[in-house]
């Protein structure tokens, strides 16, 4: 990508059929030339897409199968034995009142709910509480209906389930309360992105509308990822037709898609703006933009998109699935950056032109002055700035040590809702364990093995009740039903588990010669989140390890890839940091709880690929400095000079977006949000404007450096404009 310093003369680029250009050159000609062809075709594809995903729906599915694991085998021993407790396909109609429920007028209404609840769509049994001693509780004020549904709580019917809850809470009044516990209602009372993909949105275009100071100029790389962003959601629900694509990835995409899609619009569209102040005509402007920041916008996809596939080596279905749909989000943006963008410049090619002179003739002072004047400061106290911004890194990535992984339950919803209602009134009226029960499967054994293991567990410390061992329809297995004393994400539940497993359990196997396995959500939970931790090195190595060969083809050098590898762990580091103590510890009046056990997974694969973003375009102009003058310190100087104000732009609109997913009433949401937008935020300002010029000033003409052997046979593969 080859470019000049900001206050060079105007550039003498040839005329654009002069010569034959690179394929990005090429592409933005023929864009620009057929810029109403251009222009239909993505209309085309946003309606096809958005048309036949209309047509026949979506099939979003959630798989949290972890094959290998003690719940997961728990699981697939009840599936095949045929046991109820296989499935979560159930809700648990709570109701309370201080008379008791089994006072006489309670009672009746009581039961004229539950009877026009299993007339409800959807339900093919209500099991009453008055059939069951165990679903009252010691004081006989609280009490629970089992609700089962038809399928499963991942993939329960969002309007039957809503229609079951709006039942139950119109039936309370006169002392009686009522709510709906389960995973279908917290499922079903989730919501999506809410006004945050619009307040994002909006947020982005008034800071491109100062950036450029025109609506028409700011609207671009907003409409370019509206067109990308509308396409992606359309396949991807086709998509979820033969692919196992997760019901929260929508949102997940429109995130990422909106701040990738507005990010690199505004990379090229930045260079445009650039060749037209340097005196170029519109066409070969465009031209230019694409065949410098399109190769970088080109290279940073790809980088995204390997960084995404990383996650595949994880083998966990349930973000297979996320990875691959963003990852498409992501080639779709790339895509719509490199062909609808020139067009749209064509179509606005003189206007813009127009705009670009009179704002350029106001101007006080030359483009990238005070970006100068910053990267001066920093060569002249390096260590300064490299010691003062690596400590505030550290101290915001400290609290990561103490990362818990696991999921949020119905205890960290909002109080309003039905689940969390139901949540609080099982745990006021049969203790905090009754909400996250562990399931003990006894495989083999008989009797016996089931009369076992409630005995063990009923003599294990932590545990406050075990049920009598229920049968499976062919009385081949046998299930122990195990309450714990603490919450289900309480730390003393987590040791409970490895306990049952490492300790209790274990004996029991050998007197009985049954297989035990101790699953339910709860165990499920603690699996996923050990499983993730397992293999997170493995990943990392792998995403890691891809980057920093791109870099060293693209930069022919030993430390920049290096470098560039561990800043950008210390920025997730940090925001990984940033999230332990919003969610986790509770912050700023947050419900505490653990920390979702795929974000720091999801958060390491799109943030380091979108932290290459800034590392090759700042990079990029500081080698084409280098190899143009030899100079170090005048390169670092000039590259940061004319990238600054488009990275710091780039990135305000990026936390803009991700800032605003932070008003979804989605936890996952929320902690994903905040988790990209402090990312970025590191990334860009601390990193990119004040480490990056300080090492580099203390690298030198090192920081160039690769061994000769090394030189001879990497192949050459170029970022800047031959």
């Amino acid at each position: 990508m080859t470019t000049t310093r900001d206050n060079a003369p105007p550039l003498s680029s040839p005329p654009p059929n002069a010569r034959r250009g690179s394929v990005f050159e090429r592409l933005a000609g023929f864009s620009y030339r057929h810029r109403w062809s251009a222009v239909l075709l993505w209309i085309v594809v946003v309606a096809a897409a958005t048309g036949a995903s209309t047509a026949v729906g979506s099939a979003y599915h959630n798989d949290f199968s972890l094959p290998g694991t003690d719940a997961q085998a728990a699981r697939t021993v009840l599936e095949r034995h045929g046991s109820g407790q296989a499935t979560d396909a159930t809700l648990q109609i709570v109701v309370k009142d201080e008379r008791g429920v089994r006072e006489k007028t309670v009672h009746a209404r009581v039961e004229g709910l539950l009877d026009t609840v299993e007339k409800l769509p959807g339900v093919t049994d209500v099991r009453s509480p008055y059939e069951e001693r165990a679903a009252v509780s010691a004081d006989g004020a609280v009490a629970y209906a089992t609700v089962t549904l038809d399928g499963t709580a991942e993939n329960a019917d969002r309007e039957e389930v809503l229609k079951i809850i709006d039942t139950v809470r119109a039936a309370q009044g006169d002392g009686l309360t009522a709510a709906v516990g389960g995973e279908a209602a917290r499922g079903a009372e989730e919501g999506g992105g809410g006004p945050a993909e619009g307040a994002g949105m909006l947020g982005a275009l008034v800071i491109l509308v100062f950036l450029f100071g025109s609506l028409v100029a700011a609207s671009l790389p907003v409409v370019t990822a509206l067109f990308a962003v509308g396409s992606s959601i359309g396949l991807i629900a086709l998509a979820s037709h033969v692919a196992n694509v997760a019901d929260f990835t929508p949102p997940i995409m429109m995130l990422v898609g909106l701040g990738v899609g507005i990010d690199y619009a505004l990379l090229i569209f930045s260079r445009h703006r650039a060749e037209l102040l340097h005196g170029a005509e519109p066409e070969q402007a465009a031209r230019t933009a694409l065949d410098a920041a399109g190769r970088t916008v080109f290279f940073a996809g790809c980088t995204v998109i390997i960084a995404l596939m990383g996650l595949v080596v994880l083998g966990l279905g349930s973000l297979q699935g996320v990875a691959l749909a963003v990852a498409l989000t992501v080639l779709v943006t790339m895509a719509a950056s490199l062909t609808l963008l020139p067009a749209l410049l064509a179509l606005f090619g003189r206007r813009i032109q127009r705009q670009v002179t009179r704002r350029a003739a106001k101007a006080t002072r030359p483009e990238g002055a005070r970006w100068r004047a910053l990267a001066t400061a920093v060569q002249k106290r390096p260590w300064t700035a490299l010691l003062v911004s690596a400590v505030a890194l550290g101290a915001l990535a400290a609290p990561a040590l103490d990362l818990r992984l696991g999921f949020a339950d119905a205890g960290n919803d909002a109080p309003a809702k039905s689940s969390r209602q139901a949540y609080d009134l099982l745990a006021e009226g049969f203790g905090p364990g009754f909400n996250g029960p562990l399931i003990v499967v006894a495989d083999g054994g008989g009797d016996q093995a089931g009369a076992a293991v409630r005995r063990a567990l009923e003599n294990t410390d932590g545990i406050a009740a075990a049920t009598a061992p229920i049968p499976t329809r062919d009385a081949a297995v046998s299930t122990v039903i195990a309450f714990p004393e603490s919450a289900p994400q309480a730390e003393a539940t987590s040791d409970l588990v490895d306990r049952l497993r490492s300790d209790v359990l274990p004996p029991v196997e050998r007197a009985t010669g049954a297989d035990l396995l101790v699953g339910g959500p709860t165990a499920a939970t603690e699996d996923f989140a050990a499983t993730v931790a397992d293999r997170m090195p493995l990943f990392v190595a792998v995403v890691v390890g891809l980057s920093m060969v791109l870099l060293l083809l693209v930069f022919r050098s030993v430390l920049i890839p290096v470098k560039a590898a561990l800043l950008n762990l210390v920025s997730i580091g940090a925001a990984l940091g940033v999230i332990t103590l919003v969610f986790q510890h509770g912050w700023f009046g947050v419900e505490p709880g653990p920390v979702e056990a795929f974000i720091p997974v999801m958060i390491f694969a799109i943030v380091f690929g979108l932290s290459m973003d800034y590392e090759v375009f700042l990079l990029s102009r500081i080698h084409e400095e280098w190899e143009r003058t030899q100079d170090p310190e005048g390169a670092v100087r000039e590259g940061l000079a004319a990238t600054g104000k488009v990275i710091t732009a780039a990135a305000a609109i990026m936390i803009v977006v991700f800032s605003a997913f932070v008003l979804s009433p989605d936890r996952m949401l929320q902690q994903f949000g905040l988790g990209l937008a402090v990312a970025i935020l590191l990334d860009a300002v601390v990193i990119r404007c004040l480490i990056v010029p300080a090492v580099m000033q203390l690298l030198g003409r090192r920081a160039w450096w690769l061994p000769a052997p090394l030189a001879r046979i990497l192949p050459k593969v170029r970022l800047e404009r031959a």
